[in-house]
């Protein structure tokens, strides 16, 4: 076969079709990535492949350029870009026809490969962004083309290709790629293998699909049930199905959050743990709360600008259990904005201090990768400084940043915050931070912080009068400490199903790419 193409480039170069006839380095044995069959051959793309030649368009032609292309058919999907002579694109200069295979050098790695799989009228002419290969007698092209969408060569690409905005691999090095060359009458058996088993496998696709959205939809329907639910016997057996279908309904990744957010619903609505009629209402503890509140306002440097207004009726839902109690989150906290950038200073003392920045406040925890630092009056340290246990509240931006909670624990010395996020520090120890912390990151409370925010195009945010009128339900203080319990043992459970499943379709991933990849080579 290679000697009936080399005979049949010869004629070509007679005929003018190609301008010569050099022969190539053949492949040596340290560039191959694998061994081969003794009937096979490695060969260069050039040597098995030629090009049409460049020509400037002199009447209308049907331009090819990258976005003609769908990558993922292989095929030229926008035929009719028909342009005369004095429309042509300073680009379009290469000549293709029927049974060409177009290879964008620009960017190889997005893997713009197609072939010209009819006659097009008018003729083709593409954008020199391509190599053009069009295949010599006893070469597939569909061969030819799957091979350049596989491992190996694209590794060949990765090493030859050259720049960083718009990485390329220019002609040369694009005629020295190598080539496993079987028979033809094999080419095409292996063409028909792939094509079955790509058809396979865009089935098996179209069916994951479809079950994954019937997944989706069964377990948005029992989470819905089990929030629902009104009684304890009713709960349970909500819960007893969901544990029958748990393979079924927690079988993706991405199942599992709204599972999270089930569960911190539940805790919220008193649906999570046995109540204990023994436990102290938490009428008694706002009691308290709201005397100690009183005491810490009067001794602070902070006073209300605004009268918090009293909880009504239409605050307190109709689920919340007997023996809880509701109250307004500015009068259970000393609420506090942080101090603002780009103030002018000149004349007054200042020191530099770390301080937190809405990326530092994740919801339930803090990153502190990156803290920068601020200059502040030093006479203002402690009205800015965190202390244990603050709860920082983020005020907004994008949807997400609204209303973000985590917990300071002292990882800083001397560490302030910035304006965008609001500092609530209890005013009675009774009140666990971590069920405020769980309140505010619920659902319940992010629906209220969603309500509240002021809305803009994919932005939002919340004042201070907001987040201090945000409506705060309180267990009796011995359920609280049940609840954040469950709720602990319940997420990491669901942490650890969210990574076994993630790394198992991770390992999935790559045995599939590992059997192509093989299938190729073979």
């Amino acid at each position: 076969m290679l000697e009936k193409i080399a005979d049949e480039k010869n004629q070509y170069v007679r005929e003018g079709i190609i301008k010569d006839n050099k022969p190539l380095t053949p492949v040596d044995i340290s560039e191959v990535p694998y061994k081969l069959p003794k009937s096979w051959a490695w060969v260069r793309i050039r040597t098995i492949c030629h090009d049409l030649g460049q020509k400037k368009p002199d009447k209308i032609f049907t331009y090819i350029d990258v976005t003609s292309i769908n990558k993922e058919k292989g095929i030229i999907e926008n035929k009719n870009n028909v342009l005369s002579p004095d429309d042509a694109p300073s680009r379009a200069r290469k000549i293709a026809k029927n049974g060409t295979v177009l290879y964008s050098t620009v960017r190889p790695y997005l893997l713009n490969i197609a072939i010209i799989d009819e006659n097009l009228d008018p003729e083709p002419i593409v954008s020199t962004a391509f190599s053009v290969l069009h295949p010599h007698s006893g070469i597939c092209n569909r061969y030819i083309f799957y091979y350049l969408r596989s491992k190996p060569f694209i590794e060949y690409v990765e090493n030859a290709m050259t720049g960083m905005a718009y990485p390329a691999i220019n002609d040369a090095k694009m005629n020295l790629g190598y080539v496993p060359l079987p028979p033809t009458n094999e080419q095409k058996r292996i063409v028909t293998k792939i094509d079955e088993l790509l058809a396979l496998c865009d089935d098996l696709e179209t069916r994951k699909k479809q079950a994954n959205h019937t997944c989706i939809k069964v377990n948005n329907a029992s989470i819905n049930k089990l929030i629902s639910a009104s009684t304890p016997d009713k709960i349970q057996k909500q819960w007893n199905r969901i544990h029958t279908n748990f393979n079924l309904l927690y079988s993706k990744p991405e199942n599992i959050d709204k599972l999270r957010q089930a569960i911190l619903k539940l805790a919220v609505q008193g649906k999570l743990v046995p109540k204990d009629p023994n436990d102290e209402p938490a009428s008694v503890l706002l009691e308290k709360v709201r005397t100690e509140q009183k005491r810490k306002i009067k001794e602070s440097k902070l006073r209300e600008t605004k009268p918090i207004k009293p909880i009504t009726p239409d605050d307190i839902p109709t689920s919340i259990p007997s023996g809880w109690g509701c109250e307004r989150f500015g009068n259970i906290a000393l609420i506090s904005g942080g101090v603002t950038k780009g103030r002018k200073l000149a004349g007054r003392k200042t020191g530099y201090y770390p301080y937190l920045r809405v990326a530092n406040v994740q919801r339930w925890h803090l990153d502190l990768n990156e803290v920068k630092e601020i200059e502040i009056p030093v006479d203002e340290l402690d009205k800015y400084k965190l202390e244990n246990d603050d709860i920082l509240i983020t005020e907004g931006g994008d949807w997400d940043k609204v209303g973000r909670a985590a917990v300071w624990e002292g990882q800083i010395e001397t560490c302030l915050h910035q304006n965008h996020i609001f500092k609530a520090r209890l005013s009675c120890d009774e009140i666990e931070k971590k069920w405020l912390l769980l309140f505010i990151n619920s659902p319940v409370g992010r629906e209220y912080f969603e309500n509240s925010s002021k809305q803009t195009t994919n932005l939002a945010s919340i004042n201070m009068t907001q987040l201090k009128h945000c409506p705060v339900y309180i267990p009796p203080v011995n359920e609280q400490i049940r609840i954040i319990n469950k709720v602990d043992e319940l997420l990491s459970l669901c942490d650890d199903l969210e990574r076994q499943l993630n790394e198992g379709e991770s390992c999935r991933n790559r045995l599939i790419g590992v059997f192509v990849s093989h299938l190729l080579a073979a």
